[in-house]
């Protein structure tokens, strides 16, 4: 009985000594997790063997959760800790982000300088040309743009040498070439802004006749205005001036009508008359022949100018090729749709805006149209009734006549530093003007 009595005794002494191992190697497990060893458990673990393998159990129970728990991945629903590698990717990601509104912020900046860029570059260029047109158009300059064409059937006339020499000597550009009307003198005009050197032709024709051409002319022209038909006048000068007008109504034509010598006189009026000789060739009086001018002029749009000799045909000549080269700039000049309502105070206008800014002004102006009133003196009364309309109002509040016009002469004026009143004559002025209803009233 000894001796099992002894293997029991030994059988649970050696599973109780295992049993001590593996509490030891558990708790050393949980000591090195947890950083520190318990000197009680120490102490227990040296102590009774029974009370060590009740315990056991319960110990290695409650280590275990807390050891899964160390050992197990963090949980998918992000409530864990992110391990570091992803924070690393987060952050590069957020890196490549950041770098990239970087760079597309780089991109638009460069595409809007380099937008503003073009943009001034052809404001720039619209200025430049605007300004290369303003020269161009000068009388100075445009001159050198028209070229005077003549047909040759004009230089066979005595006295033509004149004309070539005046125009050689202004150094003009001169083309003799067949004109649609026989002996005429036409311009054409170079536009230097087209690049393929185009060039358009004045309306402007100047026709030379002498005293029996024109003598065929008006006698066809009575015999149209007696017999009020329409006819081409075959046969005399006015066959292709007719022509010419039907193809081209824009073209004005001017007859200059030379060497008649005592045949024809000017009257004091300037109205040239055929003399009793003429009168006798053509059997027309003065009526008649003041009948031709009129429908030469208002119905054919021909104007007639006689002259005495070829150095006033070159006069006229040179008078016109001017004229056309003021032309183009006196029309840029004068191209005011409302001169009233312009922008710039050299037009004397103030612009009035659709939300009735400027009207102030613009009754300011008013006032200053009277003679001998300042604009400090406009500025006052503009400032004591803004309006037209209020300053009728407080005429409409006064009885007498006397108050009403004598309204305005005791607003005071400042102007360099000194003061002064308007005056009983510019307030009667102003009254009349505001409350008469003569338009032929003089109120100065």
């Amino acid at each position: 009985m000894s001796v099992l009595r002894r293997a029991k005794t030994w059988e649970v002494s050696e599973s109780e000594e295992s049993d001590k191992e593996t509490k030891a190697g558990i708790n050393r497990d949980e000591s090195s997790e947890r950083g520190a060893v318990s000197p009680d458990l120490i102490n227990e673990d040296k102590g009774s063997e029974h009370h060590q393998c009740k315990t056991l159990p319960s110990s290695a129970t409650t280590s275990q959760p807390s050891r899964a728990a160390a050992l197990s991945p963090p949980r998918p629903d992000g409530r864990g800790t992110p391990s570091p590698a992803k924070k690393r990717r987060s952050k590069v990601e957020a890196d490549r982000e950041r770098a990239r509104e970087r760079r597309e912020d780089r991109e638009r900046h460069r595409a809007d300088r380099a937008r503003d860029k073009e943009d001034k570059r052809r404001e720039q260029q619209k200025r430049r040309e605007a300004a290369e047109n303003l020269k161009s158009i000068r009388p100075e300059n445009c001159l050198r743009c028209l070229t005077l064409c003549i047909d040759p059937a004009l230089l066979q006339q005595d006295g033509s040498d004149i004309l070539l020499d005046t125009l050689a000597a202004f150094d003009w550009r001169l083309n003799i070439e067949s004109q649609q009307l026989p002996r005429s003198i036409t311009w054409t005009r170079d536009l230097p802004q087209q690049g393929d050197g185009g060039s358009v032709e004045e309306e402007q024709v100047v026709l030379v006749l002498d005293m029996t051409d024109f003598m065929d002319m008006a006698i066809s022209v009575k015999k149209m205005v007696d017999s009020e038909e329409e006819e081409t006048g075959a046969g005399s000068v006015l066959s292709p001036i007719v022509e010419c007008l039907n193809r081209n109504a824009e073209k004005v034509v001017t007859l200059l009508v030379t060497d008649s010598g005592p045949d024809y006189r000017v009257d004091d009026c300037g109205l040239h008359l055929v003399d009793e000789t003429l009168q006798s060739k053509l059997g027309m009086d003065n009526s008649d022949m003041e009948e031709v001018l009129v429908y030469l002029q208002l119905c054919k749009n021909v104007s007639l100018v006689f002259l005495d000799s070829w150095q006033e045909v070159t006069n006229h000549v040179c008078a016109v090729t001017k004229a056309l080269s003021k032309r183009p700039y006196k029309l840029l000049t004068e191209r005011t749709e409302l001169p009233f309502c312009v922008d710039g105070s050299w037009a004397s206008g103030v612009r009035v805006e659709r939300d009735g800014f400027g009207l102030i002004q613009v009754w300011s102006r008013q006032i200053q149209q009277f003679n001998r009133v300042s604009p400090a003196v406009a500025s006052t009364v503009t400032e004591a009734y803004p309006s037209p309309q209020l300053l009728l109002q407080a005429y409409q509040n006064l009885e007498s006549e006397e108050d009403r016009k004598g309204l305005l002469a005791g607003l005071l004026v400042k102007s360099g530093g000194k003061e002064r009143r308007v005056g009983p004559e510019i307030s009667s002025r102003v009254y009349r003007c505001v409350t008469a209803r003569n338009p032929q009233l003089v109120l100065d």
